[in-house]
């Protein structure tokens, strides 16, 4: 693999969209099997900064059909899931050490961001997110299987 460049991916996911199962969706993929992506940051953060704004967190999967509900939301055996953060809504806003990033993702299709937060007045909250990938260039078979190893991943309970 060669690298070849840097892209920055930034926006707000609202829980609301995460609920409804349409997570907010980074297009990469350009056609071929001959480029990649590897996460090597990843932070959200509220929108809202006050005392009582919500905790967030947020995760990244490789599938736009990944588990939104509060149950089972961040799950290490999933294998589409390969970052994942959160922020302490006032105390540790600028941390940024509560993350978590698969050193092995290899993300040759799209991304799809999912956000959570622990606000139960009912109220749509939004989440920023923040990503930052190394871009690569890669042989078609480590794209193809890649792509392969990205669909075999079984349904999980």
């Amino acid at each position: 693999m060669k690298k070849i460049g840097m892209y920055t991916a930034r926006g707000v996911v609202s829980e609301a969209q995460t609920e409804a199962g349409n997570p907010q969706k980074i297009p990469l993929f350009d056609g071929t099997f001959t480029s990649a992506y590897r996460v090597v940051d990843f932070v959200v953060w509220g929108t809202t900064y006050t005392s009582s704004a919500p905790d967030v967190i947020g995760k990244l999967s490789k599938n736009p059909d990944g588990v939104t509900s509060q149950a089972n939301f961040m799950r290490a055996d999933d294998d589409n899931q390969i970052a994942w953060s959160g922020t302490d809504a006032f105390s540790d806003m600028w941390n940024g050490t509560n993350k978590i990033i698969d050193p092995d993702n290899l993300i040759v299709e799209d991304l799809y961001v999912y956000a959570r937060s622990n606000d139960a007045s009912g109220s749509t909250t939004l989440v920023n997110y923040l990503i930052i990938m190394e871009k690569y260039e890669i042989t078609d078979w480590q794209g193809a299987l890649t792509m392969a190893r990205d669909r075999a991943q079984g349904d999980l309970p």
